[in-house]
């Protein structure tokens, strides 16, 4: 175990994490607010205990993937505590579960938050709660990965450590170059979708923190009432954006590359987007008596499906009020999630795709145990090892749900809140049903829930296993 390189990359986090709180300061001075200074002095000691750790160079660069884990697990842990200390220090989240909840929910894109008036927040607060989002989205490690080369050549296990989905494959030789691409792609439609609500009139404050939160798929916005009070211009352009940010980006780079038939005859991506027509006529038909037309209608039913499933968390309508029906599609599209290689969450089309083609090959086997059938996608066979990585984490996803729902009951709220709560988290979504509903908040939960929550919500962004390691003692043994 290479415990030196370990802590090496944990100060530099701490050092991106001082850059990441310039752009908020920036904010603070140009609103003149003093919740600034909190800003800044958590800059001070994310730079200087960063400064500190990374003044030794490890003597052994290289690592394997049990560190890769454990350095991206304890990033995002790192993250969140020292992210949440401007909102302790300025008096606006005096506790610091609930700040850690906040900033975590920032961070792995969740967008489930504690806070009862989001409005009271200054404005350099609100940016870097977005912001949180716009970081978390392609991932801390994914960036640094882009701008330096941390460990000597093996920085793949990082990037599949970080990275959602099955799979995680270069994009050229070169694993640097590769998460170089995948940021100018990710910044170039963020500028878009900044560029385009710009142009729909929208205020450019909000236009920022909404496209940050956009882009990272993470729902942060700067209103109560989230996106309801925005034209439905500005809706709708949000609409699209969310989705086209829950599409694996290795698509984005086979466009750009003009390689278009590649990059649409993807399984997995044709797969969400009939998941996601199907999700919207369904939900258009049954809520259309509730609206005065079927265009606001299917206009709302577009923008909660595409919030949804790309797990961005957004609304403009309370849906807790919506049919059953409507309701219970919402949460199926809650454990679906988006496309691999996105920035969205939960268990991901990719997987759902391959499970449904496992089943469909064990069913053959029982009618036809002499025929020999492999699982294939996009006409390739899919390895062993990779459907048995799907059949684990769908059971250690499971185990950790079950786990989850067990522990928060004990404070006593009822079994839609404590259900979708879990959901909303695990799978990085941010508003669930019932009592934390998209017109509600996280704040009933108790400071042992709300610990519990983030647990989840960090596990879920990274996948699972590169948190659940910590626990494992065979972790530790050199």
């Amino acid at each position: 175990m290479n415990y030196r390189m370990i802590l090496y990359s944990l100060g530099w986090i701490l050092n991106f994490e001082a850059l990441f709180l310039a752009p908020s300061l920036i904010v603070a001075l140009i609103y003149r607010e003093s919740a600034g200074i909190s800003i800044l002095i958590t800059a001070v000691i994310c730079a200087a205990v960063g400064s500190l750790i990374v003044l030794r160079k490890p003597k052994r660069l290289k690592i394997f993937a049990r560190e890769g884990f454990i350095i991206t697990a304890l990033s995002w842990i790192l993250l969140s505590i020292f992210g949440a200390l401007p909102f302790v220090m300025s008096g606006y989240i005096p506790s610091m579960v609930d700040a850690v909840f906040e900033v975590a929910s920032g961070f792995t894109t969740t967008g489930a938050s504690i806070l009862t008036d989001v409005e009271a927040l200054p404005h350099c607060l609100l940016f870097w709660r977005s912001f949180t989002h716009w970081v978390g989205g392609m991932g801390v490690l994914v960036f640094i990965i882009a701008v330096l080369p941390l460990a000597g050549g093996s920085n793949m296990y990082l990037m599949k450590a970080e990275s959602p989905g099955p799979s995680v494959k270069k994009l050229v030789p070169q694993v640097k170059s590769t998460a170089t691409i995948l940021y100018k792609l990710y910044i170039a439609i963020t500028v878009l979708e900044l560029v385009v609500l710009l142009l729909g009139r929208m205020p450019l404050f909000d236009a920022i923190t909404l496209t940050f939160g956009t882009a990272g798929t993470g729902g942060f916005g700067v209103l109560n009432d989230s996106v309801g009070s925005y034209t439905v211009f500005q809706q709708v352009v949000i609409t699209i954006f969310m989705i086209l940010f829950g599409v694996n980006f290795n698509a984005y780079y086979l466009l750009y590359k003009h390689r278009v038939k590649d990059a649409l005859k993807n399984s997995e991506i044709i797969t969400y987007f009939c998941i996601i027509i199907a999700a919207i006529v369904m939900i258009t038909i049954n809520i259309c008596s509730m609206y005065g037309s079927v265009g606001m209608a299917l206009k709302d039913a577009a923008f909660q499906v595409g919030s949804i499933i790309t797990t961005t968390g957004y609304s403009t309508t309370d849906f807790n009020l919506w049919p059953a029906f409507s309701r219970t599609i919402l949460v199926m599209l809650m454990f679906c999630g988006a496309c691999a290689g996105s920035t969205g969450g939960g268990i991901k089309v990719s997987r759902i795709v391959m499970a449904f083609k496992t089943v469909i090959k064990e069913l053959d086997y029982f009618i036809h145990p002499n025929n020999v059938r492999k699982v294939k996608v996009d006409g390739k066979q899919v390895e062993h090892t990779v459907i048995r990585s799907v059949n684990v984490f769908v059971m250690a996803y499971l185990f950790v749900f079950a786990a989850s729902l067990l522990l928060i009951t004990l404070d006593n709220l009822d079994l839609v809140t404590n259900f979708t709560a879990v959901a909303a988290t695990i799978n990085n979504i941010g508003p669930g049903l019932g009592l934390v509903g998209p017109a509600a908040n996280y704040s009933l939960y108790s400071p042992f829930a709300k610990i519990v929550l983030t647990f989840d919500m960090i596990a879920g962004r990274l996948e699972l296993f590169p948190v659940l390691i910590l626990f494992s003692w065979h972790t530790w043994k050199r």
